[in-house]
């Protein structure tokens, strides 16, 4: 009775995903999604930059956390089982011999990614974006205590001159979860109030700098997975969580995420402030001021004169919830479990300027009513100026979805694994009575649940009143087993089916009304995924790193057959071009509503 119990559950675990895969992902073409859209690929700076000291840059957060001997993840002790063949790590080896192997590994992978090399895969696969990072220990090696680096900035006008002469649109991440230590041992950065003028610098410099090209600006990738894995679990850096956790150097998990969160909420709000006063658009009478400013002051450095017409958002790590049971404390568990991550950050950019019946106390400049119950003083307090910046701050919401996970209330019964207040007193878990949700890959927690991406958009459509959306991160994680190079990891069909599910639920989602702008693989090549290495890979080509030459996998031909298809944009238009001949036809292109 029991075997026929699981069995059960596990069909109906299995049985929307397998509807996709069977009937959806043999179909989905791009001609299902709008003309303009957005189709590309993702990377970061700290994953795919080696040279860690060289032509200016200064050391990141990242990069003295990778190099503590006691952390056996990273670089100290997952590469042992990577493809990197310069040196073997072994657990008995003296600390400083480990930290000079670590240093030589990085110094030798250099700048492993963006050389004109990569930008061609990008071309030949027929993208017309690529989403991307800047490090700011590259820009701004001291944060605001020393001056610009001028071999970092010409590194990355570089790669954006390099991206838009094959037609392919820069989408910037200003800050992906890498810091100068420089600002971390000064203040603590994001604990600090401080670090607010800080990252408004590095954002001016870079809108100054790469504006007149960049048309996308994402300020923060998931900082609410950065707030949670640095000062939560403690496994990023500064690893900071309970004191009862042996592998964390102290910290308050119950307050400090907040404060985190707090700084980058208004370090955003901040810079986009300055993004849309004084770059995104300047009409004729602040025009005709700075015109009579150049001429009566002619050496004055003023803002400039011809708007840039981009666009400013966040990114946040999004799952899709499940409730446990159909009982009303875990309906009710789902519903935090949005609150505690997705609403952290959405609901304050978004709903204080939207209606005022999608989440009125809001409008009082609080967090979501779930955390004021629960957190209560804790939670930090905004200025009024603050409030003012905040207001409306993004012009669309990025989302990184890989998975989706059952959500159980978990207030009576604190026993489990990160049942907190922090977390809402909710415990999310990929399986329900033994069976998991879907499919699980190579990276814990991540399951393949292609429906689970509807209903994310659905949720975020009806929640957020229709704001537009990126998907700016969606991929299969495999482990890495060099012996197998050849087979799985390079006729990776399972990865292949994955992104033809993912498109077909994000196509449905956008027929019913989502306002959807742009899809990104993560990730072009493989790379470093931070607590797990290079021992998981995402990419859609294979680095060999004794070569360092990349090998597409079955999936690049795949998106590039895709692609065939694809539109292209210019500043002036959408380029559609036929595979089957050179025609060329302008298309009208829409706006982004700011």
């Amino acid at each position: 009775m029991e075997i026929h119990h699981k069995i059960r559950l596990f069909f109906l675990a299995y049985f929307p995903s397998l509807l996709v895969f069977l009937c959806c992902a043999e179909e989905i073409s791009r001609a299902e999604f709008p003309d303009g859209f957005l189709f590309g690929t993702a990377t970061s700076a700290y994953q795919i930059e080696g040279a860690f000291l060289e032509d200016g840059k200064s050391l990141s957060n990242w990069d003295v956390f990778s190099h503590i001997p006691d952390f056996k993840l990273i670089l100290l002790g997952v590469l042992e089982r990577s493809a990197l063949k310069f040196t073997i790590f072994c657990h008995d080896t003296s600390p400083q011999e480990r930290l000079k192997q670590a240093r030589m590994v990085m110094l030798l992978l250099v700048i492993t990614i963006v050389t004109c090399e990569d930008i061609e895969l990008m071309h030949s696969l027929g993208v017309n974006a690529y989403r991307f990072s800047i490090s700011w220990a590259r820009i701004l090696p001291r944060g605001r205590f020393g001056p610009k680096n001028p071999a970092g900035v010409e590194f990355y006008n570089n790669i954006i001159d390099g991206l838009l002469l094959k037609g392919i649109e820069p989408f910037v991440t200003i800050n992906h979860n890498d810091i100068p230590q420089e600002l971390e041992d000064r203040y603590g950065g994001f604990l600090s109030p401080l670090v607010q003028e800080d990252f408004v610098l590095f954002a001016q410099t870079c809108f100054e700098t790469y504006g007149d090209r960049v048309k996308y600006w994402i300020t923060f990738n998931e900082p609410n997975i950065y707030a949670d894995m640095g000062y939560i679990s403690g496994v990023f850096p500064p690893a900071h969580c309970l004191e009862s956790h042996s592998n964390c150097s102290g910290g308050n998990s119950e307050r400090e995420p907040l404060l985190v969160m707090h700084n980058m909420l208004i370090s955003h709000a901040k810079a986009s402030h300055i993004y849309r006063e004084h770059y995104q658009e300047v009409g004729i009478p602040r025009v005709s001021l700075y015109l009579l400013l150049g001429l009566i002051f002619p050496g004055l450095s003023i803002f400039p004169l011809v708007k840039q017409g981009g666009s400013i958002g966040v990114v946040v790590h999004a799952f899709m919830y499940e409730p446990m049971s159909d009982q009303e404390c875990d309906l009710e568990a789902a519903s935090r479990a949005f609150a505690f991550n997705i609403g952290w950050l959405a609901a304050i950019l978004i709903n204080l300027v939207t209606k005022k019946e999608v989440l009125d106390p809001l409008l009082n400049g609080d967090y979501p009513p779930e955390m004021h119950h629960l957190l209560g003083k804790n939670i930090p307090k905004f200025s009024p100026d603050e409030l003012k910046k905040i207001k409306g701050s993004i012009d669309f919401i990025g989302i990184n979805h890989y998975s989706s996970l059952y959500a159980e209330n978990c207030s009576y019964s604190r026993t489990k694994i990160g049942c907190q207040a922090i977390k809402g007193f909710v415990y999310t878990t990929g399986e329900r009575d033994g069976i998991p949700i879907g499919e699980p890959t190579a990276m814990p927690r991540l399951y393949v649940v292609p429906s689970g991406l509807e209903k994310l958009i659905d949720y975020l459509n009806t929640k957020y009143n229709k704001k537009p959306i990126f998907v700016t991160e969606n991929g299969l994680s495999q482990t890495d087993r060099p012996e197998e190079r050849d087979g799985e990891l390079l006729n990776d069909a399972k990865r292949v089916e994955y992104h033809k599910a993912y498109l077909a639920s994000l196509a449905q989602a956008i027929r019913k009304g989502a306002d959807v702008r742009g899809y990104f693989v993560w990730s072009l090549m493989d790379n470093f995924e931070w607590t797990k290495g290079y021992s998981i890979k995402f990419g859609l080509y294979y680095v060999d790193f004794k070569t360092l030459h990349r090998i597409p996998k079955l999936s690049a031909k795949w998106y590039t057959s895709f692609l065939s298809y694809n539109s292209q944009i210019n500043r002036n238009g959408v380029i559609r071009r036929s595979p089957m001949n050179s025609t060329v036809t302008s298309l009208k292109f829409e706006k982004m509503e700011i």
